[in-house]
């Protein structure tokens, strides 16, 4: 997987060195010589990780690493922060300017690319999320607004076997969060299915594989998504490289350090919120793609989807299909006579009516105006016409109240309806019959229901 990565740093040596080590492993690399330059290429280039000096002169790296976060056009972007320094301050500083990791000089190339490789499939989720989610906007069918996104508060499970230092580590993130410990690993699977936030596992136990069951919550579609941060001995090399490839997001070293255990912490759950954000508007979306905004039944383009699958299925030695179609007696003389208010919520009603009416397998559409359909699968035309004269007695036989409860109005629905005919049928032609018994139904004075056989 191959990624953009730009590469901020004041000397120009290192720069060709990182830039010849991402080259040779065939990344797109761009180069910045000082902090300003960088902030500038990350908002015009979109780059998938930005690998960033700490000591540089002017603006910091860690200066340059807050500025990055703080606008909304890179925030998203993973930073790695490239230093001599080897303190304990300086790497909690990063974490808290927003900073993914920490590699120091010299680089290991190991551990380089296990890290740009982790984030880079971590970007390229978060990137189509974030696309899916501007389509969205684009079609006014989501808010443009984001909410803001706090790193606190979150239910952590920390699975280890090594319960002094499991103590410790619920001890220190109470503070912010609510941590449970689970020794049992399989408890721990279980647990992560609800609403967890954060996975810790001890990547050094001795009861359990730590890594395998990291695997297995990459496995399972209910945890697939759960940030993990493994507890680990930095001298283990290979167990590290080997814990970022199969999906682990961070890795937090032994001994374990408070302040660091609170950041890394802090930063998983925040990007797990946003991610969840972004995942949310998208299903949000996808729902008002499908669903008629004043009724809440699903719409025409919904209704024909799954229309022509069910009639497909029929015409092939599936059970028939049935379909309503509904029109509301004199709709236009309730709006001429009371105004689109009191006609939307005649509208409102008539849907709640009409979905409490038929059974949960069938499907009520708003098909246009003052028109309703129902899809009924697996119903021949004889049951499909006692459930159309039961939804027309209960809409005619009480007032629908408009104008909150002053006005009390009469409405009464004419239903045409119709079943599959068997093979060579089409959705078309069925509708088409259904339309034909409605207009049969209004030329013999309305509030009636008509089936048409053929």
């Amino acid at each position: 997987m191959t990624a953009r990565i730009l590469v901020i740093d004041d000397i120009e040596a290192n720069v060709r060195l990182l830039e010849a080590k991402l080259s040779s492993e065939y990344y797109d690399v761009l180069t910045a010589l000082d902090g300003p330059t960088g902030l500038a290429l990350a908002a015009s280039e979109a780059p998938d990780i930005i690998l960033l000096d700490v000591m540089m002169p002017g603006m910091d790296g860690f200066e340059v690493c807050r500025r990055l976060k703080d606008d909304p056009l890179t925030r998203h972007i993973p930073i790695v922060l490239v230093t001599a320094l080897d303190g304990r301050a300086d790497r909690i500083a990063g974490l808290e300017a927003g900073a993914d990791e920490f590699l120091n000089k010299p680089i290991d190339d190991v551990m380089l690319f296990s890290r740009v490789r982790s984030l880079t499939r971590l970007k390229t989720v978060i990137d189509e999320l974030r696309q899916r989610e501007a389509s969205g906007r684009r079609m006014g069918v989501i808010a443009g607004a984001a909410a803001r996104l706090a790193g606190t508060g979150g239910r952590i499970v920390i699975c280890d076997d090594n319960e002094r230092q499991a103590q410790r580590i619920a001890s220190e993130l109470a503070v912010e969060h609510r941590p449970v410990i689970e020794s049992d690993p399989e408890k721990a699977l279980l647990t992560a299915r609800g609403p967890v936030d954060l996975l810790i596992i001890n990547a050094n136990a001795r009861n359990f594989d730590g890594l395998r069951l990291a695997a297995q919550m990459r496995s399972d579609e209910a945890t697939r998504h759960l940030p993990i941060l493994a507890v680990i001995d930095p001298d283990e090399r290979g167990r590290m490289v080997k814990a970022l490839e199969i999906g682990i997001n961070d890795v937090l070293p032994r001994p374990i350090d408070p302040q660091e255990l609170a950041a890394r912490a802090r930063t998983q759950i925040k990007r797990k919120r946003y991610t969840d954000f972004l995942r949310k508007n998208l299903d949000y979306s996808l729902e008002l793609a499908v669903t008629d905004q004043l009724t809440g039944l699903h719409n025409r383009r919904y209704m024909v989807g799954q229309l022509a699958a069910l009639v497909a299925r029929a015409t092939h030695g599936g059970e028939p299909v049935s379909a309503l179609l509904i029109d509301i007696d004199y709709f236009k003389k309730i709006n001429d006579n009371f105004g689109h208010d009191v006609g939307d919520e005649v509208l409102r009603e008539f849907a709640v009516r009409l979905a409490t009416n038929v059974r949960a397998i069938d499907l009520p559409c708003r098909y246009g105006g003052e028109e309703f359909v129902v899809v009924m699968p697996d119903t021949a035309l004889a049951d499909a016409e006692r459930i159309a004269e039961r939804i027309r007695r209960h809409v005619a036989g009480s007032p629908f109240r408009t104008d909150g409860g002053k006005e009390l109005l009469t409405v009464t629905i004419s239903i045409g309806v119709a079943a599959t005919l068997g093979a060579g049928d089409t959705p078309e032609a069925l509708l088409k019959r259904a339309d034909a018994a409605v207009y049969e139904a209004k030329s013999a004075g309305r509030n009636k229901v008509i089936a048409r056989a053929a």
